[in-house]
Parts: C-alpha cells; structure tokens; sequence
C-alpha cells in the first residue's frame, strides 16, 4: 500500500513539472517581469514596437489651382473693337499694403505680354489709346499659418496583471516643417474705352499659394493669373451689361 501511495506522489509531481515547463515555453522567459520579454497580453507588441515617423502630409486641394471669370459687353460694337488697336495699362494701388509699387509693375508687365498675345499693341506709347486696360490687385489669407512644435511626441501604457507589470511607449516623429499660409492672390481687370469709359470686357483670376514658398513668386503668379484670364481673348464666360468704369 505504501509503495502504491509514493508511486502516485511521484506521478503526481511529475504532472506538474510538465505543466510547469509548457507554460514557459508557451509565454516565454520574460513573461511577468516587464516590457520587452515576449509580453503580448494587450496587444502592445504591435501598438508600441517602433517609432512612427512622417515625413510627408496631403497638399490642400486649393493650393496651385486657378479659377478665372470673364465677361464681355452686350454691345456688339463694342466687343468688335477687342484685340485689336493700341492699348494702355494702368493699375490701381490695390488692397493692402503688401501692394507695393515694384508688384504693380510686375503684374502690369504680365498684363502687356497677355495683351500682345491677344492682339493689341503696346509698343507705341505716342500714338492715341481708344482703350485702357484697368488692373487691381487684392490678396485674401484662406488658412492661417502653422504654429511651430516638436518634432517628437508620444504617449506611454502601463497595465498590471496577475503575472507581472507591462509596459509601452508609442513615439511619434514628424519632420515636415510648419506649413506658411495659404492666400489667396486675385487680379481684376477691366479694358475700358477712353472717351466713354465704357467697359467693353472684365474678368478676374485667382489663385491660391503658400506665403514665401519659392516655386510660387510674385512674377510667377501675375504670368499664371494673366494668362488665364486672356486664354483665348477675347472670348469670356458671360455676357456683361453695358456700363461705364
């Protein structure tokens, strides 16, 4: 009897070394004595394993794009004499001091190409001007410039269980830089008959761009707005009523 009872203790410690070594084996050395040792418990091993770095953001839609109005007289008369003729430019002080007289010159400049690509001639300032054409420049900020901030941020976990203590730390690396303002840069323009003061054609552009971004200068966004507002001259998007300047 004696020898059957220590043959079952026997079996019986022989049971739990088993049970023992399988539940290291499945949960691994450093189960229950912090993070780093195999602890999959929560899910941390994929929430917090490597730092998440971002070097890029999406552009905003509006940025680089054009939107062009125009409309020309309801005189047929009128509209007969656009495109042709000499032609003078003149500009308005525009909105703002950010306006300054060098600006004006460079619109103004982009306005004399656009109109000796449609037809006119601006090379002989003697001879008489039947029409004018009348700039103004205005600016808008659509979005507000970017504070500056860290490029590194993160957050930290801690969950503690039967077994031990787990813990993450999720990092986050951003290396874009804060993005300047969006504004909004708009060119009116109105070609008027001298004597009358008639308005024969109007129109403007827009177009918006990242403040003190280089690809977009101001010589840059007076040769895109001129340009689209004298694609195919004199032919516009309305019909506009009679009036005078």
């Amino acid at each position: 009897m004696k020898k059957l009872e220590g043959a079952a203790i026997a079996a019986g410690m022989a049971a739990m070394l088993l049970a023992s070594s399988t539940a290291q084996a499945q949960w691994g050395p450093g189960y229950g004595r912090g993070w780093g040792g195999g602890y999959r418990g929560s899910g941390w091993g994929s929430s917090f394993d490597s730092p998440r770095i971002n070097n890029s953001r999406s552009k905003d839609s509006r940025e680089g794009r054009v939107e062009v109005s125009r409309f020309v007289s309801s005189d047929p008369a009128a509209a007969a004499e656009l495109g042709k003729g000499p032609v003078s430019v003149e500009s308005e002080s525009g909105d703002g001091p950010w306006v300054e007289a060098s600006m004006r010159r460079t619109f103004e400049a982009a306005i004399v190409d656009a109109l000796v690509g449609a037809g006119y001639d601006t090379l002989h300032p003697d001879v008489p001007q039947p029409q004018i054409t009348k700039l103004k420049i205005s600016r808008q900020v659509l979005a507000p410039g970017e504070e500056k901030r860290s490029p590194v941020s993160g957050t930290a976990a801690i969950e503690t269980g039967t077994y031990g203590t787990g813990y993450g730390l999720g990092i986050n690396v951003d290396l874009t830089k804060p993005r300047s303002a969006l504004v909004s840069t708009r060119l009116d323009a109105r070609i008027v008959e001298k004597d009358s003061g008639k308005v024969l054609w109007e129109g403007y552009a827009t177009i918006a761009t990242r403040e003190g971004d280089d690809k977009w200068s101001n010589g840059m966004i007076a040769t895109k707005l001129a340009g689209a507002l004298f694609d195919n001259f004199p032919k516009a998007d309305a019909i506009a009523p009679a009036r005078e300047g």
